[in-house]
């Protein structure tokens, strides 16, 4: 356990978040690699027997906010924390777990999920915790460490919750800490949803797209999208570039050279990160518009 290292709560980026809640932990550990530049953190939360809609909404969601300084903040559990991870991993965005055990591989729970927190160690993404690192999670470390999730991040989006779901402690807790509470309204057939749209009627945020997200963050797109434009790929640069103009889809390929097959999966990404948008059968570059 070389990379396992304890720190003081004011060592730590998100430490001045932390020390807003009540009762705080005197030190974390981590393994990994602690987020620099000030990003948002997004706690992502939900059932742990996720139904195929939750996992495709908190997939589709995360997908599009790749590009922006965001880092997804999840548990690390069955279900809803797996994808969260899972999703931000493939979007390219760091993502912390939060485990309700120690951080030595021997105790990491669920154990099932060691190689998906080995892949967050790998992709530059950390471990906390504030037990002991070989400690074994309990009944009672899953609710105690919601606290920390939810006292690190922004804002809490809950994916799926059944009316007495244990999701709902960490969505109290962002309510008790003045965090932004966003929920993904569920079908009302599914016994899933009854939390998800209690919290919405109570006030939380409903959230059907990645710009709902976004726009609760108070994050500029198109300023953000500049700032950390070098998460774009060659390709897409390349189509910004050739978009000082509206283009029908025929004329960006001339102008590109890109083939049809790779150019139009390159457009649906960067529609999905807000960069581009498409009208009247052509495309726009929006920072294009936003500078004029």
């Amino acid at each position: 356990m070389s990379d396992l290292r304890k720190y003081k709560i004011k060592e730590l980026p998100f430490g001045s978040l932390l020390k807003e809640t009540p009762g705080p932990p005197n030190y974390l550990f981590v393994r990994g690699t602690l987020p620099k530049n000030n990003p948002h953190y997004l706690c992502v939360v939900g059932s742990r027997k996720a139904s195929n809609y939750a996992k495709d909404a908190c997939a589709q969601l995360i997908s599009g906010l790749s590009g922006y300084n965001i880092v997804i903040v999840s548990g690390l559990a069955f279900g809803i924390d797996t994808e969260a991870h899972r999703a931000a991993i493939s979007a390219n965005l760091k993502t912390i777990a939060v485990p309700g055990s120690g951080l030595n591989d021997s105790v990491i729970y669920p154990a099932t999920n060691l190689t998906l927190a080995k892949k967050i160690l790998d992709t530059g993404g950390a471990l906390i915790s504030e037990y002991e690192p070989d400690f074994r999670a309990t009944v009672w470390s899953f609710p105690k460490r919601n606290r920390i999730m939810a006292g690190i991040s922004h804002a809490i989006l809950i994916v799926e919750a059944k009316e007495k779901s244990g999701t709902l402690i960490t969505a109290r807790l962002g309510l008790d800490y003045n965090r932004e509470i966003l929920a993904v309204p569920g079908p009302i057939f599914q016994s899933g949803s009854i939390g998800v749209n209690h919290l919405i009627r109570n006030g939380a945020t409903p959230i059907t797209e990645s710009k709902d997200i976004l726009e609760t963050l108070g994050i500029d797109t198109i300023k953000e999208i500049d700032e950390y434009k070098h998460n774009l790929t060659t390709d897409e640069k390349h189509i910004l570039s050739a978009l000082s103009e509206p283009l029908h889809i025929d004329e960006l390929i001339n102008t590109t050279k890109l083939p049809s097959i790779k150019i139009i999966p390159l457009i649906s990404m960067l529609e999905i990160k807000g960069i581009i948008k498409k009208s009247n059968g052509k495309i726009y570059n929006l920072r294009n518009e936003n500078s004029t």
